[in-house]
């Protein structure tokens, strides 16, 4: 029978207590929010929702074609450079979304006879730039700039590091001017995916290039998303303006895909633009993720120490994560739940957004809630 095995894996993944299920939110949920990645609160601020549908009334509800063909507007060119500028360099190019930019980045700069060093803890949308790359893949343990050295040492030949800035699993950030000594030493570009740091770290969150003092050198690029502190949807990709004009003939996430929607690309300026004149917003998601912390582990939970907005709360298996997140939304209160596969190590975890909105209410509400409902 056709699709036989799908049935197969499906008991497997039962079995195993790993079935993921869409749920659908309502627009008005009561539920106190600690799941998604909306770390600076803009997603439903007013200036950010009336970017969109400003942006949505000018150009239409779609871009209309690939940016090199309809899908480019004033407006991505507009945001493209205000969020160099932001960050510190020389150019940007959008793209429809955060994977599909990391996609872009490490196939475009990864090519035949190239070495591609990959951290252990990266995200998904890097590994699998990783694995449609043509060049040569070594992964190296997790935030060890010493393996990073020693696998540039073993190829003669264009080489890149690719790291997360800060990691999606445990919040925990890269160690990012030991890895651009040692791409220095060998003559590597490094290749880091800001996407927790970008609003969060860095001067009024510039990101965690800039904090690193790596914004605007020639063998760095960062990739980044629209959809996390600026509250919309989209990536982005920032270097040098030769490597974007390079992902601009060859990356084919790039040349291949539609434009972002005109409304995406709106919001997030807005949320740029509130963001330069709100710094302290990034520095309020830092503090609130560093209270989060101290209260779960004094309270006598296992919480690993937040180095942006990410706190990650162990479960003994994913069993119980699973009905821990549950009875967590039972009484008011969402969180993520990460388990095997998403989790490289195999741990299972709450994974908690620490929002720059957030009152000491609601985190005293949290934490109340986490620690009751713990199996």
């Amino acid at each position: 029978m056709a699709f036989g095995w799908i049935d197969e894996q499906a008991e497997a993944r039962r079995r195993a207590g790993l079935v993921r299920t869409l749920r659908p939110r309502a627009a008005d949920s009561s539920l106190l929010d600690l799941a998604s990645n909306d770390y600076l609160g803009l997603a439903h601020h007013p200036e950010v929702i009336e970017g969109a549908a400003r942006a949505a009334r000018t150009w239409g509800g779609g871009s209309t074609g690939s940016r090199l063909v309809t899908g480019t507007t004033e407006l991505h060119t507009e945001l493209e450079r205000e969020l160099a500028a932001f960050c510190g360099f020389e150019a940007a190019l959008v793209f429809s979304s955060g994977y599909a930019a990391n996609l872009a980045a490490v196939t475009a700069l990864g090519p035949h006879g190239s070495l591609i060093v990959s951290d252990a803890g990266n995200h998904a949308s890097l590994i699998d730039g990783c694995r449609l790359a043509r060049g040569e893949r070594q992964v190296v343990g997790h935030a060890d700039p010493e393996a990073v050295r020693k696998a540039l040492g073993t190829h003669q030949g264009p080489a890149i590091v690719v790291s997360d800035t800060v990691f999606s699993v445990d919040g925990d950030r890269a160690p990012l001017a030991e890895l651009a000594a040692a791409c220095r030493e060998h003559g590597a570009g490094l290749v880091v995916d800001d996407a927790h740091g970008l609003g969060v770290l860095g001067d009024g969150g510039r990101g965690a290039p800039y904090a690193a003092g790596l914004a605007g050198a020639a063998d760095v690029v960062v990739t980044a998303t629209l959809s996390k502190s600026l509250g919309s949807q989209g990536g982005a990709v920032l270097g040098p303006r030769r490597v974007i004009d390079h992902l601009v003939n060859a990356a084919r996430t790039f040349i291949f895909d539609t434009g972002l929607a005109p409304a995406a690309a709106g919001a997030a300026l807005a949320a740029l633009r509130l963001l330069v004149r709100e710094p302290e917003r990034a520095a309020r998601a830092r503090a609130v993720a560093a209270e989060l912390h101290a209260r779960l582990t004094a309270a006598g939970l296992e919480a690993v120490r937040p180095d942006a907005a990410v706190v990650s709360v162990r479960a003994a298996s994913p069993e119980q994560a699973v009905r821990w997140a549950a009875d967590c939304r039972t009484a008011g209160l969402a969180v993520g739940c990460f388990r095997p596969p998403s989790v490289p190590d195999g741990v299972s975890r709450l994974r908690l957004t620490a929002r720059a909105d957030l009152s000491g209410a609601e985190i005293e509400r949290a934490v109340r809630v986490i620690v009751e409902t713990r199996p």
